[in-house]
């Protein structure tokens, strides 16, 4: 077992100040949300979109143009929120922008499909028989279409694979490099929608609505998703110092590099690692740090649940790293309170280690609460922690009692609530940090806010695979 390594704590920018710049981002996102949406839709109607409905074919037409106008604007706001742009990461944070992405995504892909069969059934002059004749007359005939339909396979492929009950049988590695395709449709379908998307061409007003929207969403991705981690993964050449095994197919990955404390990192943050020299290298796999970050060297801490997962005990030192991020809300930043609660299970305690080693605070202010099978992650490096800065512990050994439970076995047949007012009497009081599988958080969730911990002091991060 390593020893705790000695940090430095220091205040970070005021919770006040933070909480309101964030409050302001999220506010001005969801209004420029709407905002895009109602112009879309005024551009449509000044261009004559209910005055068509008085035909059929023409009603098809128009009905279709609104799904397709609606289904471009909502496709590069979901590209938006997820380039990484800093304001708007931080105030959201991935689990909340991936939730809002999805919602987006699939209402986007709906609307889509719409516009597919309602412009092709307008133009069949309103006859379902001749809607495969016509598909294929537009398709081959019309500016950008086959571009376009390339673009909509690209999107399907994502759409399916994030489906659910398909994702659950995909490997992370798999389904990230399939998602990124969700790129590749967005780009092709820019063409048809500027050749032949009569809307998008209507007024100068429309004209530079649409082209900034599609110039701010490629601009976003160059600079966030290319550019800034090129440039940070030259600046910090980060390589694999050691591998420390932690137990149960757990390990400990130490890195170093270059003027680290020039790096934005904060404890409970998770960066995308990629490790060169090995095969599939190239897939991304999120870590989070396991230690706070000191300015000379992080941590993260993984567990052998996929491929590429499994071949981290095989990295060796000076082992090259490229990374991007640092992403997540799971910090200092969405503190509200001096006292805090930090509840993890099985690796998911990884963030919330991190967070207990470089948050401020004193004797009996912070309480971890470490839900666990086998025996605690970082067991003496928390004890450590207790003595030295007055870190509460609560172990939470076993199974899980019920599909809707928690805790483990040691609540004496206590219900959920009252073993965790019992063990925290304060919980209404603090900040609580939340971390491990999707459904456990969520009986986490429910337990918290009956316990009267309000949403805005409630921050759960989700381990996916």
């Amino acid at each position: 077992m390593t020893a705790v390594p000695v940090r430095r704590h220091t205040a970070a920018a005021p919770a006040s100040n933070r909480a309101r710049l964030d409050a302001g981002v999220r506010l001005a996102v969801g209004s420029l949300l709407w905002l895009s949406l109602l112009l879309v839709a005024y551009w449509w109607a000044a261009g004559g979109g209910f005055q068509a409905f008085t035909g059929w074919e023409t009603g098809l037409t128009s009905a279709g143009r609104i799904t397709g106008l609606l289904s471009a604007d909502l496709l590069l706001v979901q590209v938006l929120m997820m380039a990484r742009l800093p304001l708007v990461e931080h105030a959201f944070g991935q689990d909340e922008l991936i939730r809002r992405h999805r919602i987006i995504g699939f209402t986007s892909f709906n609307l889509m499909l719409a516009h597919l069969v309602l412009i092709t059934w307008g133009y069949a002059a309103g006859r379902l028989t001749a809607i495969p004749g016509t598909f294929w007359d537009l398709t081959t005939t019309y500016p950008g279409m086959l571009l376009a339909l390339a673009g909509t396979v690209c999107l399907v492929l994502v759409v399916v694979t994030s489906v659910k009950a398909a994702r659950r049988r995909i490997r992370y590695e798999s389904w990230h490099l399939l998602h990124l395709y969700g790129y590749l449709g967005a780009g092709l379908a820019l063409p048809h929608q500027l050749w032949t998307g009569q809307e998008f061409l209507a007024s100068p007003g429309a004209t530079v609505f649409w082209w900034t929207l599609w110039a701010a969403t490629a601009g976003a991705v160059l600079i966030w998703r290319v550019a800034l981690p090129v440039w940070r993964n030259l600046r910090h050449g980060l390589r694999v110092t050691s591998v420390v095994p932690e137990g149960d197919g757990v390990y400990s990955v130490y890195l170093t590099g270059r003027d680290l404390h020039r790096l934005p990192v904060e404890a409970g943050q998770f960066l995308t690692w990629r490790f060169l020299g090995r095969t599939q290298w190239s897939r991304g796999n999120p870590y989070s740090l396991s230690a706070a970050p000191d300015g000379r060297s992080l941590r993260i801490t993984v567990k052998n649940l996929g491929d590429n997962s499994a071949r981290t005990p095989a990295l060796r030192p000076g082992t090259r790293v490229l990374f991007e991020g640092p992403y997540g809300r799971l910090s200092a930043r969405a503190r509200s309170r001096r006292k805090v609660a930090l509840i993890g299970a099985g690796v998911g305690i990884t963030p919330l280690r991190a967070l207990a080693e470089g948050l401020d605070y004193a004797p009996g202010e912070a309480v971890v609460l470490h839900r666990f099978t086998e025996r605690p992650l970082f067991e003496r490096e928390f004890r450590v922690l207790a003595r030295e800065r007055g870190l509460g512990l609560m172990w939470l050994p076993g199974h899980r009692r019920a599909p809707d439970s928690w805790i483990g076995t040691n609540a004496d047949g206590a219900d959920d609530l009252t073993a965790l007012t019992v063990w925290v009497p304060d919980i209404a009081e603090r900040d609580v940090y939340v971390c491990g599988p999707e459904a456990w958080t969520a009986a986490v969730r429910r337990t918290v806010e009956a316990a009267g911990v309000p949403a805005e002091r409630l921050h759960i991060e989700n381990f996916k695979w």
